[in-house]
């Protein structure tokens, strides 16, 4: 028998439950709207940080060394976010850091922060313009790589390549085929944009190109847009213009004699350089038939001579045949040392970043341009991108007949109008041979380069190593591949 009350308490108790699971379920709901809402006005800041770094990258493009917001004074700069239709949603702080001497990388940090809430999202990204270091070899001309040649990045030139060493990254050519006018070339009348005659030689076109993945280790392209030379004069005179004491450089006048010496020495903690005036140079053997100085391969070469102070040879006499200029010079501050004359340059560096300029400004004569010559070490001690050596030359990058015999050169070498190369000395030349050369940089030539020739003289090693530190870190004031900045790296903080 049922007692009076019994349904009431069930009704209370159901009640109660009922009650306690609305009261869950409102405030679940509640915290999933909030959590909706505290999502979407995180993806907004989100976005409107992005939108601080978009708006710089456009700044970039339209002004690429301003990196105070077309103000005067230091950040962070704040601008206001509206939508589409006018309403205001937020603004955007950015920061600025510039790139550091001889690198084009620059630090933006945006923070996007809502106009209703608190809530902020911060963004980081480094952008970059891409160097014309970004090759290990880059030419205008027809290119050949002979056996014993080893490349470490990648090479682009505007003619066709033959390819006979090991190439370790990507081979290009602007050209899809050419005529290999070399005489033991493989194929008798085209070959193609790039292309090898290591046994088993490559066919001519249109027969397929075969996958020669023991040459080419990253592959070969062709063909492909071709790179500028014409920019680099205009790179000159604008490097004699930061070569002036007001821009924070250092500019040498003509010699009066044959060039000058460039000594970089580490004293201390810092790299200084010495300076010479070079009084005469080696004069090439005149013995033998043909002798080394009258060579007829040697007089098809533009500028050809020893390219060697005298005095390196034993038996020269004692004569003064360089005369000390300044000691201790310090690095100018923007790096660029600019050399209105030929000019041998060696040495050591420690955490500098330094370009070397040689030219004659408003020369039209071939036969006049000036050149840089690396006989001996050019070295640096860091390989981590602190150190950077640039050499760019009106004319020609030597290696002279009395080059070291295993030499190293740690650089990126440009020729404006020459070549990169050592000139052919035959075997009645001094040091004809040499033994081996070891590039760690990068190579941009007009002509084509070379270090070796077919008759075994030259150096018989070469080994080219790309250093891709300077792909976005060069030595300062390098030309560029672009104007415009990229996006090298992006994250959320």
């Amino acid at each position: 028998m049922n007692k009076k009350g019994d349904i009431l308490v069930s009704v209370i108790i159901f009640a109660a439950i009922a009650i306690t699971v609305i009261i869950g379920l409102t405030n679940w709901g509640a915290a999933v709207l909030s959590n909706i809402r505290n999502v979407a006005d995180k993806e907004q800041a989100f976005q409107i940080a992005e939108a601080g770094l978009d708006y710089y990258r456009w700044h970039l493009a339209q002004s690429p060394n301003d990196y105070n917001d077309g103000t005067t004074t230091p950040g962070p700069y704040i601008h206001q976010f509206n939508d589409k239709d006018g309403n205001h949603l937020g603004q955007f702080s950015l920061t600025i850091t510039p790139p550091l001497l001889g690198s084009t990388i620059v630090k933006i940090v945006s923070v996007g922060t809502l106009a209703t809430s608190s809530i902020s999202r911060t963004l980081e990204a480094r952008m970059a313009i891409i160097s014309l270091a970004k090759y290990a070899v880059v030419s205008n001309d027809n290119m050949r790589f002979g056996v014993g040649t080893e490349v470490f990045g990648p090479i682009q030139v505007n003619g066709g390549i033959r390819f006979d060493g090991v190439a370790h990254n990507l081979v290009s050519s602007a050209m899809a085929q050419y005529n290999d006018t070399d005489p033991d070339d493989c194929n008798i009348d085209q070959s193609y944009g790039v292309h090898t005659c290591v046994d088993p030689d490559d066919p001519s076109p249109p027969t397929a190109v075969p996958n020669r993945s023991d040459v080419f280790v990253a592959g070969r392209q062709f063909p492909v847009p071709a790179v500028d030379f014409a920019g680099l004069t205009a790179g000159l005179t604008q490097l004699q213009i930061l070569a002036q004491p007001a821009a924070g450089g250092k500019e040498w006048l003509s010699s009066g004699k044959k060039g000058y010496h460039i000594v970089f020495k580490v004293n201390g903690s810092v790299t200084v350089y010495d300076i010479y005036k070079v009084n005469s140079t080696e004069p090439p053997p005149t013995t033998g038939s043909p002798n080394c100085g009258a060579d007829n391969a040697a007089t098809h070469q533009l500028q050809w001579g020893t390219w060697s102070i005298k005095g390196k040879n034993p038996n020269d006499s004692l004569q003064p045949n360089q005369t000390l200029v300044a000691s201790n010079q310090l690095i100018p501050a923007n790096g660029v040392i600019f050399v209105d004359d030929h000019v041998w340059v060696d040495g050591h560096i420690q955490n500098t970043r330094v370009t070397v300029a040689a030219g004659i400004i408003g020369n039209t004569d071939p036969t006049k341009n000036a050149n840089i010559t690396v006989n001996s070490d050019l070295t640096y001690s860091n390989y981590n991108g602190t150190d950077a050596i640039g050499l760019i030359a009106q004319g020609n990058i030597n290696v002279g007949m009395l080059s070291d015999d295993n030499l190293q050169i740690d650089a990126a070498l440009v020729a404006e109008k020459g070549r990169a190369g050592r000139f052919y000395y035959n075997n009645n030349c001094t040091n004809s041979s040499r033994a081996s050369i070891t590039l760690n940089g990068m190579i941009a030539t007009y002509i084509r380069y070379g270090f070796a020739y077919t008759d075994s003289t030259g150096y018989n090693t070469r080994n080219i190593n790309y250093d891709a530190n300077l792909l976005y870190g060069p030595p300062p004031s390098f030309p560029q591949a672009t104007s415009q900045y990229q996006v090298i790296s992006w994250k959320q903080i």
